[in-house]
Formats: C-alpha cells, structure tokens, sequence
C-alpha cells in the first residue's frame, strides 16, 4: 500500500476518461479504476454538443469525433401528425465555433479511452475493479477495491485524492449521501437504432411530438453504414403515463410496451412506425435525475459528472457537462495549493452552474416548443401555425432554453 502522488479517478466513463485526458495535459499522474471488465462499443446515439466539442477539441480529439460521428445542420421540431412546427440551424451552421456532432456512445467512449491508453500508457485504465469503499487521511487517500464481477477483495490502493466519475448510481456519492433517491417523474423512454436511408437532410436532428402524447427524437450517428446509401438511425422514444412502472436500464426493450403510441406514425417524409419496427437493437432506460447536493467536495475526495449532478438525458447536456468538470477539475489541482483547496474551488465553480441545468431540464424540458404548439392548438392538425404562435415568438422560446441551459453562442464562446 505504497504512498503515491496519482490522482484515482474512479469510473471510466466519459468523465473519468476526459478527467484523466485533462490531467495528463496539466502533468498531473492518475489513473483510472473502471468496474467493466472491458472497454468496448456500447450503448446507441449521444448528441456531442458545440460546447462539448469545445473541450473535447482541446483535448485534442474533437477531430476523430466529427469523423465518426455526422454533424448536424439543422434541428426541426414536428408535431405527432409530422407537420413541421420549427426548425433553426445547429452547430457551426448556427454560428458557433464548434460543430454539434450526433455519433455511437460507445464510439465516442473508445475515442477518449484510446486516447488515455496511447498519452498516459497501457497501465492508465485498470478494469475490472469495483470501488467499496474510500478512506483519508491528511496526506491522501485508502481505497478499497474488488473484482468485477467476481468480488474478490484487493489489496488497498494509496493516492492523492479519489475522484468519484461512476455515474448515477455512484458508490462514493452513497458514502456522503446514503439516503440519496433517484427521482423518477414517470417518463420512460426507449432508444433504438435502425439502419435505413436517410431522412430529411441526412443531418438533421428532429424532435417530433410530445412527452404528453408521445415524443419520439430521431437523428443520425453513422454514415453509409453497409454500402448501401443507409445510415444508422438513433431515435428515442419518450412517453408519460401514470400508470407505467419504471424500466430497467439498458434491458432490451419490448416493443409492445410502447408500440401502440407510434403504430399510426406515418409520414410524407417519414415512416416511424416502420422505423421502430425494423430496429437492430431497443434499449429501455427510466428518465431519472437526482435532487442537486450543497457539496462535492470532502477534504481529498470529490464527484464529478453524472456522479455529481445526474440530469434527465434531454438536451444533450449531461455529457457536456461531465467533460466541462474534467477541464475545471483539473485546472483547480493544477493551480491550487493543496488537494483540499483545489477540490473546493472546483466545487464552488462547478456545483450550483450544474444544480440550474438539473433544474432547468425537469422544468423546461427542449421539447417545450412541441407541447407549447400542442397547448395552442390542441392535440391536432394545425391550418396555418402563424394563426398562434409566429416562427419569431418559437425562435425566442429556443434561444431562451439555450440561454437558460448554458449553451448559447455566448456561453459557447466564453470558456
């Protein structure tokens, strides 16, 4: 159990493999401790955000995602009868700096983690160890891990502060809070990719329908999938309803759990019934948050990411702002004296920015406009939308969300 200066990111996510990637930048050892056995190519679709792809640019691999990925060019709001409410440009196309790129998590997970691997050293990423526990004293940290899935006990692991990146359901997070709750508001969701040939513009991200009567969010995330002009499709499924228990995470979905909402779906420019039915693979997830904490920070101990702050996957945000704590985490412990220190100015620049976005995404969720039209003018067809709400009053509703949640062209620009 020998004393060492590394700092222990704990979860090897996109967090704490963004952590280890800004660390390694600043010339600070770490390493990292992932539960999984073996990093592989997981999940369906991830939108990477322009503000995203501001820090995952300076890291230097905002490259190798815009080319796995397929950037979108537009955002186009429909209702549940496919007439179109809305739409306004995205990424660089909107004037942003950066791109906004919709690409496969698991593409996205093994671009940082063979970054890691190849900056840091093929002993950078430990899998296989669950954490159980974590201890200090005032020259660092004890932590206790197990295999995975084994369970078998490991000798202690010494370092110089412990950095909780594990996600949601984090085991460090439990230790300060054990009587944290998942917060569950009724929202199940089911996400599915299907290869097909592309829709709209092949960079469009579409948001159509509403949580009230069905939502359903469809972009693409891999281009010319099999050679034959189809792209891989990511679409998610929202609905709420009383009377639903809570899905499991990342089971495979049931199709006719959910089905008979998106049966009579179809469009002049789109079949979503067709598209749900001919998914390659359906994943069912709850849409949980978690209550925002006071404090992160714990003398040499600290959360980051979904660890810190688990929001409602909507808008995009949640990994943005998992890679905005690495920067800020690591540029705290480079300039700070002392952990402690350097752990608090992280928190106190980090914690409350975050709580607003929790906040934010349980009340005013990105699909507002489609339950605002929906409000105006019932749950049906529209004549001519003008007749209710005009395209300036919907733009202004957009650019407020964008404010509120922290990604306007402004906030983008002021790292």
């Amino acid at each position: 159990m020998s004393h060492t200066n590394e700092i222990a990111v704990i979860g090897g996510g996109i967090c704490g493999l963004s952590l280890a990637l800004n660390l390694h930048r600043l010339g600070i050892p770490c390493r990292v401790y992932e539960r999984a056995a073996e990093i592989r190519e997981l999940g369906v679709g991830i939108t990477v955000l322009p503000h995203a792809m501001r820090e995952f640019t300076a890291l230097g691999v905002g490259d190798a995602v815009l080319k796995s990925g397929i950037e979108n060019v537009e955002s186009c709001f429909f209702n549940r009868f496919g007439q179109l409410i809305y739409k306004e440009p995205r990424g660089k196309y909107a004037g942003y700096e950066f791109p906004e790129v919709g690409i496969h998590r698991g593409r996205l997970h093994l671009i940082l983690y063979h970054a890691v691997l190849g900056r840091l050293g093929p002993d950078a990423v430990v899998t296989g160890r669950e954490c159980v526990g974590v201890g200090q004293d005032g020259d660092g940290v004890t932590i206790a891990l197990k295999t995975f899935p084994e369970g078998t006990a490991l000798p202690p692991v010494r370092a110089a502060a412990a950095i909780a990146c594990d996600g949601i359901n984090s085991a460090i997070r439990r230790i300060f809070y054990p009587g944290d709750e998942i917060r569950f508001a009724g929202i199940n969701t089911w996400r599915g990719v299907t290869r097909r040939k592309p829709i709209l513009t092949g960079k469009s991200y579409m948001r159509v329908g509403s949580i009230l009567t069905g939502k359903i969010v469809i972009y693409p995330i891999i281009d010319a999938v099999d050679g034959e002009g189809n792209q891989l499709i990511n679409w998610m499924a929202e609905i709420k309803q009383d009377s639903y228990a809570k899905n499991d995470w990342n089971q495979p979905g049931n199709l006719d759990a959910f089905f008979h909402i998106y049966k009579d779906w179809s469009f002049d420019w789109l079949d979503v019934a067709d598209m749900i039915r001919k998914a390659d693979q359906i994943l069912e997830y709850p849409m949980v948050d978690k209550d925002p904490v006071p404090q992160w920070s714990f003398g040499r101990i600290t959360l980051a990411g979904d660890a810190a702050h688990p929001m409602y996957p909507r808008g995009s945000n949640g990994a943005a702002q998992a890679a905005i704590d690495a920067r800020t985490l690591a540029d705290c412990l480079k300039r700070e004296a002392g952990v402690p220190a350097a752990l608090k100015a992280y928190e106190a620049a980090r914690c409350e920015t975050t709580a607003r976005i929790v906040r934010t995404n349980r009340e005013f969720p990105p699909d507002f406009i489609n339950i605002k039209v929906e409000e105006l003018v019932g749950d049906r067809p529209f004549g001519n939308l003008d007749d209710y709400i005009t395209q300036d009053e919907l733009r202004a509703l957009s650019e407020n969300y964008k404010r509120i949640a922290g990604f306007s062209v402004a906030d983008v620009a002021r790292r």
